[in-house]
């Protein structure tokens, strides 16, 4: 196949899948569904089959998947919720896999090895599905905090499980189950405390230098994302923690051009998600998918989102105190999506003889579960009073720097059920020096009085001195979410 036709062929898919991203925001649902139906439909032109490449395309993908998502964190967002999220993505994780084997073994009468993989392969949520839905349905901050922040944490220990039940089930293994959980503790353990090292070293080194071209600062942040996850490997820890922890202490240090580097990093994750997404559907072929396999892929998942993924919520919860309303909510919002797919090429890769039925059984759960938990979201969280609607939507607030007079240049939309709605310039109380200079509403600009009313569908274009930005962006976000009267917190700026 010659060149030209690989780009006209790449270009055609990236096409489609940009189109598919619009449709899925429309429908609510995540991308990766229609982006898995398209690589379905690739593939009857298309023959691939080879599960090796797929598993090394696919955690390559996944670092970068896991980058974008440390580098879009908050740290300020999930600190508050980091000790339950970490019990999730850790005893969570554990309770779920050993639900999901009792099921798989007993109740659908798999082979014990089968059903430890089914487990293990199911168990974590998915970042790139948690993040594209939650951040468009109006739930409180601190739960899409917490579910946030445990769909970017339970990667690591997840594939460290896979791989160690994928061994069992060969006969390759030989430690028992408390050598396993004492290998992923260290991996996990040493896996964090490189990315924390890296990350800090990378920021520094970004701070001090001045390169040439502002266009190379998110290239070397990515840089230092990526030699995180390597060294992890080369250390014999776990690369996806090193790779995740490093990119958010990137992400939230005050690096030049800080914004830019999470567009760049949102920019590289969407490509990779199109690529893996795609590459996944091909590898499924719906006319291998067995009555048996549909069943079983149905039935597991049932068990799953009604009995295992609520158990682990409830234990690791109830040292919290979590209401069981949120309990419940939070049990429904565990999306599996991409991630459980990727595992199951672990053992795909391997000449397990089951493995074909396991990665088909797996592709059908993901997708008939997530296409009915995620356009649901919000109604769920209506009828468990977890919301009452009125939650705002987060604003989306982008920054450019001025730097001849230290001063940025922000601009912020304003959602539908943002609580910035019916504010007015004058209420929002900004500190001195900082200019709402323009209001584009419904495609015409003007310049804003102090009484002129901010409507939802605005875009606001908001000049602000570099020393107050933290404050400004922080103070918008909070009559967002809270409206008028929300408080002005004194916090100081970055």
């Amino acid at each position: 196949m010659s060149l030209d036709v690989v780009l006209l062929a790449g270009a055609a898919v990236l096409l489609a899948a940009l189109g598919a991203a619009r449709l899925s925001s429309s429908l609510g649902l995540p991308s990766l569904l229609l982006f898995l139906f398209l690589g379905v439909g690739v593939g009857i032109w298309v023959d691939f089959d080879n599960a090796s490449m797929a598993h090394d395309l696919g955690f390559a993908a996944l670092v970068l998947i896991l980058a974008e998502g440390g580098f879009t964190t908050k740290w300020r967002e999930i600190k508050s919720v980091l000790t339950l999220a970490g019990l999730l993505a850790t005893v969570g994780v554990g309770t779920s896999i050993v639900a999901m084997t009792l099921f798989g073994h007993f109740v659908l009468g798999l082979d014990l090895a089968t059903s430890l993989l089914l487990g293990a392969i199911t168990a974590p949520t998915d970042s790139a599905a948690v993040f594209s839905v939650l951040r468009r349905v109006p739930i409180p901050g601190r739960m899409r905090a917490l579910l946030e922040a445990e769909s970017g944490l339970n990667d690591a220990p997840v594939v460290l499980l896979v791989t160690a039940a994928t061994a069992w089930a060969l006969g390759d293994s030989t430690e028992g189950p408390g050598e396993i959980l004492g290998m992923v503790a260290f991996e996990l353990l040493g896996g964090l405390a490189v990315g924390l090292v890296i990350g800090w070293v990378g920021a520094r080194v970004l701070k001090t230098i001045a390169l040439p071209a502002s266009g190379l600062y998110p290239l070397g942040a990515m840089g230092w994302a990526l030699l995180a996850d390597g060294a992890g490997g080369m250390l014999h820890v776990s690369g996806f923690a090193a790779v995740y922890i490093c990119a958010m202490v990137l992400g939230n240090a005050d690096l030049p051009h800080r914004n830019a580097t999470k567009s760049f990093a949102e920019g590289v994750g969407w490509v990779a998600q199109i690529g893996l997404f795609v590459m996944l559907g091909l590898l499924a072929h719906p006319e291998r998918f067995s009555p048996q396999v549909v069943i079983v892929g149905v039935a597991a998942g049932l068990f799953l989102t009604v009995i295992a993924r609520p158990l682990s919520v409830a234990i690791c919860s109830v040292w919290f105190r979590v209401p069981w309303r949120e309990q419940a909510f939070l049990s429904w919002a565990g999306l599996r999506g991409a991630v459980p797919i990727i595992m199951a090429t672990v053992p795909l890769a391997s000449p397990l003889p089951q493995a074909r039925d396991l990665f088909d059984l797996v592709f059908v759960f993901v997708v008939v579960y997530t296409t009915l938990q995620a356009p649901t979201l919000g109604w769920v969280a209506r009828k468990l009073g977890v919301t009452t609607g009125d939650d705002a939507v987060d604003i989306e607030v982008e920054v450019a720097p001025l730097d001849k007079i230290q001063a940025d240049f922000m601009q912020i939309k304003v959602p539908a059920g943002s609580h910035l709605h019916g504010v007015t310039i004058f209420e929002l109380r900004l500190p001195p020096s900082t200019v709402v200079s323009l209001i584009i509403r419904d495609g015409t600009p003007f310049a804003p009085g102090s009484r002129d009313v901010i409507r939802a569908g605005d875009e606001l274009l908001v000049v602000v001195p570099s020393r107050y930005r933290y404050k400004v962006e922080t103070r918008f976000k909070q009559v967002g979410r809270g409206g008028r009267l929300s408080r002005w917190r004194e916090e100081s700026a970055e």
